[in-house]
């Protein structure tokens, strides 16, 4: 069973972008965590990031043959990307959204994502461990364990 993970604008900057948001993980360091749990759960992930909305799309539908899900982290597009919003509709397999920091107290405008509306649900706040909860989410939902 093969995840596509999706990483987005600006969190090739992790570690020293707003680490009193974000924290001081790297975009490497996540990774990395992501493939150990990954590994500990029996699945294989694909990585990719990006910082153009369009990339992001046709990672999305370059996984359609073979993905089972996805996870996404679409940064700022989160807010205003009906295209990626679309694609995420458009995959076959589930796509769980995923924020480091919780969206949903911060500045208003952070609250409201259209790309969560696509998605089969939203883990933010965690850290790090949101891709890790992620993760654990997405495996339940494709083997069928809601």
């Amino acid at each position: 069973m093969k995840f596509l993970v999706v990483h987005g604008p600006n969190l090739n900057l992790l570690g020293t972008r707003a680490p009193e948001i974000y924290g001081s993980q790297t975009l490497a360091e996540i990774n990395d965590l992501i493939v150990k749990e990954a590994a500990a759960l029996g699945v294989e992930v694909e990585m990719h990031h990006s910082a153009h909305e369009g990339e992001i799309i046709e990672i999305l539908h370059s996984g359609i043959p073979e993905a089972a899900g996805a996870l996404l982290n679409p940064g700022a597009y989160s807010h205003t990307s009906r295209a990626i919003a679309d694609a995420v509709e458009a995959v076959p397999w589930p796509v769980i959204e995923v924020h480091l920091s919780n969206i949903h107290g911060r500045e208003p405008w952070r609250a409201r994502s259209v790309t969560a509306a696509a998605a089969a649900g939203v883990i933010a706040g965690f850290g790090a461990g949101s891709y890790i909860a992620g993760l654990h989410a997405l495996k339940a939902l494709v083997e069928g364990a809601r």
